[in-house]
């Protein structure tokens, strides 16, 4: 079962709500959350209507390189899988994605480290096809950040730690945005071809808006079941990543999950469409074991880790090509 969190709430009760949350699935779903309707709106009909350009006006803000992270990634040219090392057929989705809309922290030409660089890469908008999309997708974006920020002060609290702990560690955050379209399926997959392959997310946390078509997201559960993540209107999907797992000592789960393939429904569409936002620390943060997530006497389960440089390396690994 995934459990619902009311942010709205008394922020103990919110703070105990989300570790016990993170502790056992890893996943949760957020109501009183205080995203706007029309600017959430907004975003996913700009999304879903880019879906519907010509391919000729979707390529022409294709990622212009393996690798790069933000553009247009045409169907099956990713496989999430392989971010923990599994090789199965390409995912059965195509997906267009931004990153940072504000300025980096400093000029690229200081970052030694082309990663670094790349993260804050410049987006690719269809300004001529859609020119819609970026205005609504730069709001939602700022939505999403403060969200994000929301739930990490109540993430300290659910860990026994003051509300603005990680503030400083996300400051200068370089989360990315994209919108994930499942195409209809009229004949079955390849064999071994799902939406998107088992994974876990690679950051602090995820913020997913996911609507109700079938084929939908499952969750791995403690007993290795998956288990469907249901739909509720207005509500968003938050999920505990790589990042955020090893900063607890494991102490929270960062949850294998996928989406599969819709059944047969040869009488309707079965095309599906979610828009995740996946929120980062900042590039150099240094993340490591948690004060009141070790015992004493215990030795932390990880080294020390910067945050961008673990990021990347999870990312480029899904690469198809």
């Amino acid at each position: 079962m995934i459990p619902v969190v009311d942010l709205s709430g008394d922020p103990a009760r919110v703070g105990a709500a989300v570790d016990e949350a993170c502790r056992e699935v890893g996943f949760f779903t957020v109501v009183g959350h205080g995203v706007p309707d029309d600017v959430a709106d907004a975003a996913w009909h700009a999304g879903r209507a880019f879906f519907e350009l010509p391919l000729e006006d979707r390529m022409a803000v294709a990622m212009p390189a393996p690798g790069y992270p933000y553009g247009y990634c045409p169907l099956s040219a990713e496989t999430l899988s392989r971010s923990l090392g599994d090789e199965t057929p390409p995912d059965l989705k195509e997906t267009y994605a931004v990153g940072p809309i504000d300025p980096p922290p400093r000029p690229l030409a200081e970052m030694d480290d082309p990663d670094e660089r790349a993260v804050y890469a410049a987006n690719l908008w269809p300004e001529r096809s859609l020119p819609e999309l970026r205005p609504a997708w730069e709001a939602y974006y700022r939505a999403m950040a403060d969200l994000a920020a929301r739930l990490m002060s109540a993430f300290a609290r659910g860990l026994g730690l003051p509300d603005g702990f990680f503030a400083p560690f996300i400051d200068r955050h370089g989360s990315a945005m994209r919108m994930v379209n499942y195409p209809h399926q009229d004949h079955p997959p390849p064999p071994g071809a799902l939406r998107a392959g088992a994974h876990t997310d690679y950051g602090t946390l995820t913020i997913l808006r996911q609507d109700d078509a079938p084929g939908g997201l499952e969750v791995e559960d403690v007993a290795h079941r998956w288990v469907p993540v249901p739909f509720h209107a207005g509500s968003y999907v938050v999920n505990v990543g790589d990042l955020m797992a090893r900063w607890t000592n494991d102490r929270w789960r960062s949850t294998m999950h996928r989406v599969v393939n819709p059944p047969p429904d040869p009488g309707g569409s079965n095309r599906r469409t979610s828009l995740p936002f996946f929120h980062n620390a900042n590039w150099d943060a240094v993340v490591e074991c948690l004060p009141t997530c070790v015992a004493p006497g215990e030795a932390p389960r990880y080294p020390p880790v910067r945050a961008g440089a673990h990021l990347m390396s999870k990312f480029r690994a899904t690469v198809t090509g």
